[in-house]
């Protein structure tokens, strides 16, 4: 990996880059996407725009504030953030904001807050912190399974009453994911991911509207002003970007045929003003990150089970998912799920924590570069040892 040394300290200068990048799209395409639904519901074609620029400094500052605390300070008090965003996932029961029949959001005002995003970051960070502290428990013993899936149980039943299947699924594929890091056994690990699949297949056929989505991704065309209305508009949206676009601002989808055209779907009028080229691109970028998580995490991990690895392996995972899902939705090649585009879909609450997450994995890698990290494992290496002998 490349780094960039500014006053004698290393950072990863192509993954804040990358990030810059994915805000500069971002303000592009919200502003080119929701200028007809913006004025529609508001008179003010700019409305989304406006709103999404707060957002970005929002998360900017987030951002400056997370990478300049040492991963320690997580490491030790990340259990009690968990329990914080427990309390607010049950808080959104209550009195939640209810949009399409969900109450996923907390109306503050100035942003609606979604708990469930929330909880991509704190459960990464408090997971990771477990298996590091229980790395011999969670590879030798089923103990270490079972308290993987009674809280997988519980977060689910939080997420399902909401309900929200698309964190779910991205809070369940992360853990088994950071399991499989942690080299679980793989008897164990696989009779987990049957018990997953299964549990994941109830509870789509017991919800009618889930099963629909499946049948529609499966045809849309056999419904095209019905069930199948969004994603044939979308396929239509990536039929005409054809090689290189309509150009900037040249989108007809977005013009009230295409919902959530600034959100779930923006994937789709990227496609359509900037062809298959620009996807490509898109696409490269965001995956770059995911690569620069992967490969930091994979860094650390060979050196020993340590939490910082963990971490960065699952955002790695949890970005590269969520890139996977909104590109395979508004494609056609998955089924409808409402999961925004890392730092480039319109939302307060998606792109603050996204940006946090980046922000903890600048910070682990400004560790390593730093030998911050090595030296916490030298030190873990010499207790163990101590521990051992005595």
């Amino acid at each position: 990996m490349s780094a960039a040394s500014y006053k004698g300290l290393q950072y990863d200068r192509v993954l804040l880059l990358c990030v810059i990048a994915l805000l500069v799209i971002s303000v592009v395409l919200v502003s080119s996407a929701s200028v007809m639904e913006a004025l529609s519901r508001f008179g003010d074609e700019n409305h989304y725009l406006k709103r999404q620029l707060i957002y970005i400094v929002a998360a900017l500052i987030i951002g400056i504030v997370t990478v300049a605390v040492p991963t320690d300070i997580y490491e030790k008090y990340i259990i009690y953030v968990l329990f914080i965003t427990f309390a607010l996932l049950l808080l959104v029961l209550i009195v939640g904001r209810e949009i399409n029949q969900a109450k996923r959001w907390i109306d503050l005002g100035f942003v609606n807050l979604q708990p469930a995003e929330i909880l991509k970051l704190v459960w990464i960070m408090f997971f990771s912190s477990y298996c590091s502290r229980k790395i011999e428990e969670v590879r030798e013993t089923r103990k270490g399974f079972l308290k993987a899936g009674g809280f997988i149980a519980f977060i689910a039943l939080l997420l399902i009453l909401q309900p929200d299947f698309g964190s779910l699924v991205v809070v369940t594929v992360v853990t088994m994911s950071i399991l499989f890091a942690a080299c679980a056994r793989l008897l164990q690990y696989l009779i987990m991911f049957v018990g997953v699949a299964f549990s994941i297949a109830v509870v789509a056929v017991l919800a009618p509207y889930r099963v629909q989505r499946l049948l529609t991704f499966l045809d849309p065309w056999s419904d095209p002003f019905g069930s199948g209305y969004q994603l044939t508009q979308s396929l239509m949206a990536f039929g005409r970007g054809n090689l290189f676009g309509e150009g900037l601002g040249n989108s007809i989808q977005k013009l009230g045929y295409l919902p959530e055209a600034h959100t779930d779907f923006i994937t789709s009028i990227f496609g359509e003003e900037f062809g298959f080229a620009g996807m490509c691109v898109l696409i490269a970028i965001e995956f770059l990150i995911v690569y620069k998580a992967l490969r930091l995490s994979f860094s650390i991990l060979r050196e020993g089970a340590i939490f910082q690895g963990f971490v960065a392996y699952g955002i790695g995972v949890w970005l590269c998912l969520q890139t996977v899902i909104n590109i395979g939705v508004a494609s056609g090649g998955l089924p409808t799920k409402g999961l925004t585009l890392p730092l480039v879909s319109y939302g307060g609450s998606s792109l603050m924590v996204t940006m946090a997450g980046i922000a903890v994995l600048l910070r682990i890698d400004f560790e390593w570069r730093n030998n911050i990290i090595q030296k916490e494992l030298k030190r873990r290496y010499r207790e163990q040892k101590e521990n051992f002998i005595g």
